[in-house]
């Protein structure tokens, strides 16, 4: 008999601050990401925490009265997490673990704890491994006892390394290893991609959780896992992909987000490969998503830092089967109109129109308007091959063609 499973999930508070470059506004965005985080990790956010600040304490982070509010809630409702928005000092994790007698975790090291839940093959455990030492080495505090004798005392006192150098030591080794090892993929990883001939090489990108892999799913009839949760997808997927009668690679990578750990850029560098090497880059965002011209700004910065932000790119806007707007009431005088109460034929009037025909409206998951998808993307890298190889002209005819 199968036994029912039931997942206990950890009770966390969450802590974020409002200054002059993050309003109240931005800061309730990156609290509701930072939920969606903590749940994905498997924690249950009890309650949140916001403290209107012009630069945060260099010591606890938020303020000393906050804080006390913050004990006294985590004491009387047994709270086993407090998760601060953004990155915290090592002395400041130091003290407030010191105040608050229980797990002290940043948003950093929040993403690397999912990283290592989602890894699966032995490459992104590496990556994931040698991003979590790089996170770790700053923050050791000499809490093993791995060496007795260099606790001090009589007879123990001696020129030997203490503790926490010896802690260091081990740590600093282990990158050193890690790095080895990422250097020995990343050849095989070259070697791969050199193999696979002249196909033209398609990117899918986008911030995490938009539905990239279930349009990789859709149009190479594979089966990448999906699940509707931040970063399901860590390893990079090829396949390839034949429309037509036209074949070219289709790679679906790991989802970007807003603070992204610089520790994971670094270690994620092979992966980031697939889409410096592209031809052709399909730029996923989610337009039922509230904030989606914030998470295409974060995407295209990221893309900016690893020098491929000038690749030919289609702009894929997923999901409008989840797209909703806000209406305003015939009668109703006082309301301003934002972009909150935009419509899809609103929306595809305003900056997207500039660039129409690099524009697509689907639903990967109601495969709603994929032949669009599909004579788009044929049609450019078609454009590509026969610019790359203009003998083959004759090959690929036009779409309509086809159909």
């Amino acid at each position: 008999m199968i036994e029912k499973k039931t997942i206990d999930y950890e009770r966390a508070v969450l802590i974020g601050v409002i200054t002059k470059e993050q309003d109240e506004i931005k800061s309730k965005e990156y609290l509701d990401e930072l939920e969606f985080l903590t749940y994905t990790a498997g924690g249950e956010v009890i309650k949140r925490f916001t403290q209107k600040m012009d630069v945060p304490n260099p010591k606890t982070f938020i303020g000393t009265g906050k804080m006390e509010d913050v004990e006294r809630f985590v004491n009387e409702n047994d709270i086993g997490s407090v998760i601060f928005d953004d990155e915290l000092s090592p002395g400041q994790q130091r003290n407030i673990e010191r105040l608050l007698k229980c797990k002290i975790i940043d948003r950093t090291g929040l993403i690397l704890d999912i990283f290592a839940q989602r890894a699966q093959t032995s490459y992104a455990r590496t990556q994931v491994e040698l991003a979590q030492y790089q996170y770790l080495l700053p923050r050791l505090t000499g809490l093993w006892t791995h060496l007795e004798r260099q606790r001090g005392g009589i007879g123990m006192r001696g020129p030997g390394e203490t503790e926490i150098e010896t802690d260091r030591r081990i740590v600093r080794d282990k990158i050193v290893l890690l790095k080895n090892k990422m250097k020995t993929i990343d050849k095989q990883m070259a070697v791969q991609r050199g193999n696979r001939g002249a196909l033209i090489r398609v990117a899918l990108v986008g911030y995490t959780n938009v539905g990239k892999s279930t349009l990789m799913n859709v149009v190479s009839k594979s089966d990448v896992f999906a699940e509707n949760k931040l970063f399901a997808t860590l390893d990079t997927t090829v396949r390839k992909v034949v429309i037509g009668n036209l074949p070219f690679l289709l790679s679906d990578t790991v989802g970007f987000i807003r603070k992204l750990p610089t520790q994971l850029v670094d270690s994620f560098k092979s992966t980031l490969d697939e889409v410096r090497e592209a031809d052709l880059l399909l730029h996923v965002v989610d337009i039922s998503h509230p904030n989606f011209e914030d998470h295409i700004a974060s995407v295209n910065k990221i893309l900016g830092e690893i020098k491929s932000a000038d690749k030919p790119t289609i702009m894929v806007f997923n999901k409008i089967d989840a797209f909703t707007h806000e209406t305003i009431d015939s009668d109703d005088l006082v309301t301003e109109r934002t972009k909150a109460h935009y419509t899809l034929d609103d929306w595809k009037r305003t900056w997207m129109n500039s660039s129409a025909e690099d524009v697509l409206f689907i639903s990967a998951i109601n495969k709603e308007n994929i032949d669009d998808f599909k004579r788009k993307v044929y049609n450019v890298v078609r454009e590509i091959h026969v610019t790359r190889f203009p003998y083959n002209n004759f090959l690929y005819p036009d779409y309509e063609e086809i159909e």
